[in-house]
Order: C-alpha cells, then sequence, then structure tokens
C-alpha cells in the first residue's frame, strides 16, 4: 500500500464515504491526506463543483484557509446565498433544511477568511431575516399567478441575483433545488443565467415547468395569452430539450373552458409551427379516450369535449359515438301518456338530440353510430330514447329496430357489466330469450382442443375468453371496441366489410396494444384525462404523498374507471334468467373459470356459510382441464364445491339434455302423460310380489321358459322389488297380538338391514372427484417432467438451472391435499377413528390406467 503512486491513492481516497480509517493505515498514507490540495480534490471529484463547498464546510476539521483558497481557484462555485446561509446558521442557527453542525464545525478564522473573500466578490451583503436570496425566490413563486406588473421583484432584481450574485442551489437538501424549475418557468429569460452559473435543466422536470407556464391566474389578467406564447417560444429557443409534450398540450385541452388563455396560447403556438405535433390529433386522441371511461357520462365534461370537437372537427368514428353518446346522455328520456292511452317519449327528448348532432355536424346519423352507442358500457338502461330517436328521426322499421336490438344484445353477452341493460332488453323483447340461447350454444361452447397449446407459454398468458371478463380487474388492457376500429378500416380503404367480433381478434394484436417498457419511459406521447390544475397539484403534492393520497385519489380517479357505479354483472343475468342447470350457464361458467372470474356467474359463499348445490351451476372435470391447459390456478370456490358434496361429471354434457347443448328451447310436456307416468311408478312401487301390477297382467304367460319358481303369472326377467322397497313396506301385523314373535323377527331383520347398510362402503362424490383430479395431476406432472428433460438438455452440461411448476400443478398439488383430509375426517366419523386411509385415485373401473412402478432389486455380487 505504501509503493502505490499519489494518483492511486487520490482515486482509492476519493471512492470512500468516510476516509478517516483509511487515513490512518500507514504514516505515509497520514501525511499524503494531510496535504490541502488531496483535500480540495476529494470534495470537488466526490460532489461536483455546485456541491463541493457545502460539503467542504461541514467537515471543519479538515477545512483550512488553505483548502478554502484551492476549492475556489478550482472552480468549485460560490455564491451571495449559500454566504447568507453561513452567516445565519454560524451566528443564528436560522437555515431550517440543515439539521447538522455543519458550519459551526468551522474555526474562527476559517469563517472570517471565507466571509472576507465574499465580500470581496459581491460587495454588501444583506444579512437579515427573509433577505437572503432564497427567500426573494421564495416570494416570486408565491406571486406566480399574477401579471408581471403586480409581483414585487422586477425582472431586474432577479437578473441582478442571478448574474451578480450567481444564485444558484449549493445543496440537494435545500427545497429551492427543486423549485428552480419553477422560477425558470415563472422566468424564463433566466436560464442562460442559470446555465452560466453550472445549473442544467433536467427532462424530467420538463413538464412541470410548462405546466406553470399555462397556469391559471388568479384573477383577470390581461395579455395572459401574449405571455404565455412568448415564455414558450423563449425556453424552447434557449434549451432544445424544453418543448411542450403532447401530455401537457392534452391537459390544456381538458381546461378549454375554464382556462381559456391558456388554451387560446396553445392554438397560436400550435399555428405558428412552435409545437413539434399536430394539436387536431391530440384533440383526436383524448376525445377517444373517453370510449372506455366513467367520465364519458359526467356533465362537466360534455361542454370541454363538444367544444374540442368544434375547434377541430375529426372523421375517426370513435370520436363520433363518444360525441353522440354525450348527446344522448346529457337529457334524460321522459315518457307521456297520449290521447289514445298508449306511453310515448316527449318530443322534447328527440327534438334536442337533433338540433345538438346538427349543431356538431355529425349528421346523418347512421346504425352504425347507434350500434355503437348502445353497447358502450356507460349507456344506461333507458336505451328506449335511442331507439325512439331512430325510429322517428332515422325512419327504422319495426324489423330493422328488432335486427338492431338482437345486434346489440348479442355484443353485450361479451361485456360483463352490461347486465342490467340487457335484462331491461329481455323484458321488452320476448324474443332475445330464445336467440341468447341459440346464439351463446353454438358460438361461445369452450372445448379445451380450442385453447392454445400448453407448450406455448406466452400465448396461454395472453388468452382470454371472450365472455366473463373481469372489467373491474382486466388481465390485459382491452383495446378499443373492434367494431369502430374496423369501420376506420372501412373508411381508410374505401370499401365496407362485416363487423369482427372480440374472439376473433389476433394475438398479435393484443401484443402490439401492450406498451413496451421505451414507451412508459418516454413521457412525451402520454395522454390523460386529468386537468392542468389536477396535475399542477399532483407536482406541488408529490413529497406529501398522504395528503395526496386522503384528498385527490377519490375525486380523480373516479371518472377513469372503466365501468359504470350501478351494475349487474352478465353471469348474474344469465344464472337468474336461464338457471344454474342450462346450457348457457354452463357455457358462462367455462369462460369465468378460463379467466380467473368464477364469481361473476357463481354466486359468492362466505366462510362457514352452508351452500346449497341446488342453487349452484355444476363443477366439471372439463373446467379443470381448461385450467390445465392455460396452466392457471383453480380458484378455491371449485373445492369448496366439492368440498359441499357436489356430484361428480366430466363435462357438461353429463346433466343436459341434448335440446340444451344445441340450444333450441324446451318443448312443453303434457301435463296428462305426467300424471299418467307418476301414478304408474307410485303404484308399482307399491306392488308385491302376491299381487301383480298392470303390467303383469297385460303380458302372456311365459311359465314354459320361466324355469323352477317362477311366478306363472309373471313375465321371465322381471325384477323383484328391491330390498329397500321391501322393508318400507308397511307391515299388517296387529299390535297387542298374540303373534309377537313375528314382529319381533321383523324388527330383528330391519336392524341388520340398516346395520350393514351403514358398514357398506360406497365411493362418493368427494372421493371421485380425488380420483381423477390426482389422475389429471398425474398427468400434468408427466407433461412437466418431459419439459424439464428437453430444457434441460438444451443448456449447456453442469449448468443449474430451476424449472418452477405453473400455477395449476402447484394450487392443484394443495388443493388435493385438502380434500384428502377432508374426506378421511368424515370417513373417521362414519366408520370410526380406525377406519384405513384408502387411495381412492385409482381403480379397475376407471376410463383412466395407472401404471405402476417396480422396485429394482440389487444383486448381491
Amino acid at each position: 500500500m505504501d509503493r502505490l503512486c499519489d494518483e492511486i491513492l487520490q482515486i482509492i481516497l476519493n471512492e470512500l464515504d468516510d476516509p478517516t480509517n483509511f487515513s490512518v493505515v500507514s504514516k505515509p498514507i497520514y501525511a499524503f491526506t494531510q496535504d490541502p490540495y488531496v483535500r480540495a480534490s476529494y470534495f470537488l471529484s466526490r460532489y461536483g463543483k455546485i456541491q463541493a463547498l457545502y460539503w467542504a464546510l461541514g467537515r471543519g476539521k479538515l477545512i483550512n484557509n488553505r483548502v478554502i483558497d484551492i476549492l475556489l481557484s478550482s472552480g468549485a462555485h460560490l455564491s451571495r446565498y449559500l454566504v447568507q446561509c453561513v452567516i445565519q446558521h454560524y451566528y443564528r442557527s436560522l437555515v431550517h433544511f440543515i439539521k447538522s453542525p455543519w458550519a459551526r464545525s468551522l474555526s474562527f478564522t476559517v469563517v472570517n477568511h471565507l466571509l472576507s473573500i465574499a465580500g470581496e466578490r459581491f460587495g454588501n451583503i444583506p444579512v437579515g431575516k427573509g433577505d437572503d436570496d432564497g427567500q426573494k425566490f421564495n416570494n416570486l413563486l408565491k406571486e406566480s399567478r399574477l401579471s408581471p406588473e403586480q409581483r414585487t421583484l422586477k425582472w431586474e432584481t432577479l437578473r441582478d441575483i442571478m448574474e451578480k450574485y450567481k444564485f444558484i442551489p449549493f445543496c440537494n437538501k435545500d427545497p429551492m433545488m427543486s423549485q428552480f424549475p419553477l422560477v425558470l418557468a415563472i422566468e424564463p429569460r433566466l436560464l442562460p443565467y442559470a446555465r452560466a452559473n453550472g445549473f442544467n435543466m433536467d427532462r424530467k422536470y420538463r413538464n412541470f415547468v410548462f405546466r406553470k407556464m399555462f397556469e391559471k391566474a388568479a384573477g383577470i389578467v390581461d395579455n395572459r395569452t401574449s405571455d404565455i406564447v412568448n415564455n414558450v417560444r423563449q425556453l424552447s429557443e434557449l434549451d432544445s430539450q424544453m418543448f411542450l409534450t403532447r401530455t401537457v398540450a392534452a391537459e390544456i385541452c381538458m381546461e378549454a373552458k375554464s382556462n381559456e388563455a391558456a388554451y387560446n396560447a396553445l392554438k397560436i403556438l400550435d399555428k405558428t409551427g412552435v409545437l413539434r405535433f399536430e394539436l387536431s390529433l391530440v384533440v383526436q386522441d383524448l376525445i377517444k379516450l373517453f370510449i372506455n371511461t366513467r367520465s364519458v357520462a359526467h356533465l362537466t365534461t360534455h361542454a370541454v369535449l363538444r367544444q374540442l370537437f368544434l375547434d377541430y372537427p375529426a372523421k375517426d368514428p370513435v370520436v363520433r359515438v363518444v360525441l353522440l353518446l354525450q348527446i344522448f346522455l346529457s337529457e334524460r328520456p321522459t315518457q307521456v301518456i297520449n290521447s289514445n292511452g298508449r306511453i310515448v317519449f316527449a318530443d322534447a327528448y328527440i327534438r334536442s338530440c337533433k338540433e345538438k348532432t346538427e349543431a356538431l355536424g355529425l349528421n346523418p346519423v347512421t346504425r352504425d353510430d347507434l350500434f355503437g352507442v348502445l353497447i358502450n358500457r356507460f349507456a344506461p338502461e333507458r336505451f328506449d330514447g335511442v331507439l325512439e330517436y331512430a325510429r322517428r328521426v332515422m325512419e327504422m322499421s319495426r324489423s330493422d329496430l328488432e335486427d338492431l336490438v338482437q345486434e346489440v344484445a348479442f355484443k353485450c353477452l361479451q361485456i360483463g357489466c352490461k347486465g342490467r341493460m340487457l335484462e331491461k332488453m329481455m323484458t321488452n323483447y320476448s324474443f332475445l330469450v330464445d336467440s341468447i340461447r341459440e346464439h351463446v350454444m353454438k358460438h361461445y361452447m369452450l372445448r379445451v382442443d380450442d385453447l392454445p397449446a400448453s407448450e406455448n407459454e406466452r400465448f396461454c398468458n395472453l388468452y382470454e375468453a371472450p365472455l366473463c371478463r373481469d372489467f373491474v380487474m382486466p388481465r390485459h388492457t382491452p383495446p378499443v371496441f373492434e367494431h369502430l376500429l374496423a369501420l376506420q378500416q372501412q373508411q381508410q380503404s374505401g370499401h365496407r366489410e362485416a363487423l369482427v367480433r372480440h374472439e376473433d381478434v389476433e394475438m398479435q394484436d393484443v401484443e402490439e396494444a401492450a406498451p413496451t417498457p421505451d414507451d412508459e419511459l418516454e413521457d412525451t406521447d402520454y395522454i390523460g384525462q386529468d386537468t392542468l390544475s389536477t396535475m399542477i397539484r399532483k407536482d406541488e403534492t408529490r413529497g406529501r404523498r398522504r395528503f395526496y393520497d386522503y384528498h385527490m385519489n377519490t375525486t380523480d380517479t373516479a371518472g377513469k374507471l372503466t365501468y359504470p357505479l350501478d351494475y349487474m354483472p352478465m353471469g348474474k343475468l344469465i344464472r337468474n334468467t336461464f338457471g344454474v342447470r342450462s346450457g348457457v350457464a354452463a357455457v358462462y361458467m367455462l369462460h369465468a373459470v378460463a379467466n380467473g372470474n368464477p364469481m361473476s356467474v357463481q354466486a359468492h359463499v362466505s366462510f362457514g356459510e352452508s351452500i346449497s348445490l341446488n342453487a349452484r351451476i355444476p363443477v366439471t372435470l372439463k373446467q379443470f382441464k381448461i385450467l390445465a391447459r392455460l396452466g392457471r390456478a383453480p380458484t378455491s370456490a371449485l373445492f369448496d364445491d366439492i368440498e359441499a358434496g357436489a356430484e361428480f361429471f366430466f363435462s357438461e354434457e353429463d346433466y343436459l339434455t341434448p335440446e340444451e347443448l344445441s340450444g333450441t328451447p324446451r318443448k312443453v310436456r303434457k301435463r296428462r302423460y305426467s300424471r299418467i307416468r307418476v301414478k304408474i311408478v307410485t303404484e308399482y312401487s307399491v306392488k308385491t310380489e302376491d299381487t301383480p301390477g298392470p303390467s303383469c297382467l297385460a303380458t302372456p304367460s311365459r311359465s314354459s321358459s320361466a324355469g323352477i319358481g317362477a311366478s306363472p303369472q309373471s313375465p321371465r326377467g322381471l325384477k323383484r322389488p328391491r330390498r329397500s322397497t321391501a322393508s318400507a313396506a308397511k307391515s299388517y301385523a296387529v299390535p297387542d297380538s298374540d303373534d309377537e314373535d313375528i314382529a319381533d323377527a321383523d324388527d330383528t331383520l330391519l336392524r341388520q338391514t340398516n346395520a350393514h347398510s351403514k358398514m357398506r362402503k360406497e365411493e362418493s362424490n368427494m372421493q371421485k372427484w380425488i380420483k381423477h383430479l390426482s389422475v389429471l395431476l398425474k398427468e400434468e406432472q408427466r407433461k412437466y417432467n418431459e419439459k424439464k428433460k428437453r430444457a434441460q438438455a438444451a443448456i449447456p452440461p453442469g449448468t443449474k438451472v430451476r424449472f418452477a411448476r405453473n400455477e395449476f400443478l402447484r394450487s392443484l398439488s394443495y388443493q388435493l391435499l385438502r380434500l384428502r383430509k377432508t374426506d378421511l375426517e368424515r370417513r373417521q366419523q362414519l366408520y370410526g377413528p380406525d377406519v384405513a386411509n384408502e387411495n381412492y385415485s385409482s381403480g379397475e373401473e376407471d376410463e383412466y390406467q395407472e401404471r405402476t412402478r417396480t422396485k429394482r432389486r440389487r444383486v448381491a455380487a
């Protein structure tokens, strides 16, 4: 260590936070660290020229007059503001952001030497309370919303503080370090002087600066628009990285009605070519955002979006739907009774909608426009007003209206929060019930082979079934409505094509819609629905996170939600309308399980609550196979039903009729036939061997082939009544009679039969589930082992790589242990604590065959 040159020792010294221990390693190193040049180089290389003097003044034992001179001659920045803070901290302790001893650790001679140098450079230094340069700039920030003529500090005074007295924040602890970009936003002409003092504007302050430029003034200020335009131009010319982004432009557009000066300045900048983008495209993208958010129904946004559309009209179909939706939602359609006693809509609503569409230039309204309005998530249940508009203004016939209603109903099946509207549509149009049943069973039946291959994990993760998506916390960000994209493509290509369904969208489209890491870092293209004032408050309260979350989170995020306030899940409507044992409910359950959202169809059961299996959609093995194909974990609700005694089914075909599976309406059975069948079954159940039933009397006797002991009145092959039926027959023994032996014998036989039935072990529903799920688990485990072997063969030998099991394997392994434990406890309660722990994972009569593993025996040499 002693043989190292001074340059190497200096490099080592500069990398240490506290070089005290290093300086006492040896006498040569200690002598090296005593050099004033070495100490000055340490602070300059470690903290930079702007903060070097601040950190040096906090190490009083290392600083002397010589170190101060070397720091200043080497380029360390000295400002009048730093000297004022040193005086206040050394003599008065008034610097609020410095809690350490700092300047008080210096000797008196070093402080006087620094003050004498500052006096020669800056002359008279104000040291009164509130007279420092930092406080003056704080006062400027408080008066930022006033006009330049009304401010206390004039431009000349600010220029002298920057140019003559070298003002700049001297440490990161100073609050002025984060607020100084605001000063440059208020007075962009100070930027050249700040650069001369060593300040560099970080790009992260770009939006922060321009937001303050366009901030709404406190009162009526003349020439506010021209001041904003001049400030933006000057700042953009002084620094190429300081330019107005699309993000801030969209926030200004959201205040087009409340901050007209800023909006007018933005339009002027767009016309003069100062902006790096077209403002019309920003307005178009901003309006399109409201197609999927709750704020499209807010009255406060209606006037803003209409003003933006009038200034920058667009032919985009999404923009048309947003504006038409706001027109139909702006007023509530009222119903009146005409002279004939029929309920009709008031003419005021139709007339108002027609006038607003003409004012915005949206005429003529097409069928596709109405279709887009009705399938919007925030279109309310009062859709009758839209249909009445189509009947009166667009002169659509009854058949055309019914076709539109049916198409809207089919599309609403995919939108999870449109249950309330579809319920009312089925009430008003009764034919929709059978149409929906047939449509769902024909187009949405989910099959395992139709899913992505399990080897393609990327596509399995992106896959989402079209029905029963989680609209509160979606798996992926949904693209704009596909029919609107199709219309946009039709307009560009010049021809008309059929609308595309969401389930036909290719997976690469989802991939392209997903944001990339580069897009997340870049802030120039992001457009949101927040106003300029909202974003300024967020910037100002960014350090006070609790204050922001409590006062702003509820009001600012409610309009961004992608589902309405009062909604009914579509799965709940399907369940209530078609029943739990229907084909439509089974299809919705399959989609809900695949999307990890079964509670949207199946009612939630809280902990400890008893489960009524008759009121629940059956659980099938096919649901678990779908999850195994996608590699997703089954929800605990499925296993709760299995524990409650859910019957085992391989698929929905086991409990549904062919009519239900095909989607055809159920045939109404005749009551007379049902009564006759019930009567026959009842008579047969009470007949004994001595009293032949009607079927016996009507059938010819076949005593020649019946064999010995066969009744001559009964046909061959007629089975005797079951033992349970015979035991349930009434006894004709008269009570208190002398034939007590017969009565005792009957009681003994009944007790023996009951005991035998109790001890007889039959496979329960839970044991069937355990058996088949165990086989499914072994099959998936085998696939995982094969995949692991292939992956290990592809990597270099000796490399250790951990291959994690997918969610389905991990979850099913845990849940099977839970089911086996529950089954063992129940069998112990029924048969006693010494019952054998039987394994129901295999059997001779199963459709699965399990191979047993034989152990190899070692042969002695």
